[in-house]
């Protein structure tokens, strides 16, 4: 059995396969993991895939480059995941003029204060200018995000991993702070994922009900859209 495991990660190294394999048995382990915990905030698919790829990644020797070769495929996906959110924004488009005056300072509210705490400490501990510009599009999801750094002199795969990192906290800590504060409208709860915590915190609000799911791809389309026009601008004044 260990030798027909052995031949298999030799032939698959050897392979741009070895990329697409391990992020689908990855994922599909976490995906199994949360729901034995009952789909529990902390037990993210995506977290528990990356912890997983990167320690395989890590104990065998192999190259990133030599992953990506096969992950890109799932990469490439990532943009067209993405403009699909135009479904849920559709179907919600009565709700959308219904409140808009409410989602809109929802969703500047939301931008800006992440925008200005994550300045703030990005200079504060003296990071560099494009650390900051790749830190800027942060609470966007990750194909926009990455675009928008490039943009504005970032290094886009480093914005791809803020936007992992605050996807996941944004996801495992929503429904703690949401009860803290004592939020019990799904719609809310969702609008705030998707605005703050992007796809992965979009992905979540799905889990919990179809309104928060709908109401989380809502605002990461809207965010999307007003982030890809606002922050090239806003980083000139910033950098």
């Amino acid at each position: 059995m260990t030798d027909d495991l052995f031949r298999i990660w030799v032939y698959l190294s050897a392979t741009p396969l070895l990329g697409l394999t391990l992020t689908l048995v990855a994922y599909q382990f976490g995906l199994w993991c949360a729901v034995r915990a009952q789909f529990h905030p902390f037990a993210n698919p995506v977290l528990i895939a990356m912890t997983l790829i990167a320690l395989l990644l890590w104990l065998t020797k192999t190259p990133y480059k030599t992953y990506f070769e096969g992950a890109q495929f799932v990469h490439f996906l990532l943009g067209t995941a993405t403009v699909a959110l135009a479904v849920p924004f559709f179907e919600r488009i009565a709700a959308l003029r219904r409140d808009a005056f409410a989602l809109t300072v929802g969703l500047v509210a939301g931008a800006v204060s992440t925008l200005i705490v994550a300045i703030f400490f990005a200079k504060l501990f003296g990071a560099s200018s494009a650390s900051i510009a790749s830190l800027i599009p942060k609470a966007v999801t990750a194909p926009i995000a990455m675009g928008i750094s490039e943009a504005i002199g970032g290094i886009p795969t480093l914005s791809a991993v803020f936007c992992i990192v605050t996807g996941i906290v944004g996801a495992a800590s929503g429904k703690l702070i949401f009860d803290a504060l004592g939020i019990k409208s799904m719609s809310v709860r969702g609008f705030s994922l998707g605005a703050n915590a992007h796809g992965i915190g979009t992905a979540r609000a799905y889990l919990v009900s179809a309104e928060a799911g709908a109401f989380a791809g809502l605002a990461l389309g809207l965010h999307g859209i007003v982030a890809s026009l606002a922050l090239p601008w806003i980083a000139r004044w910033i950098l």
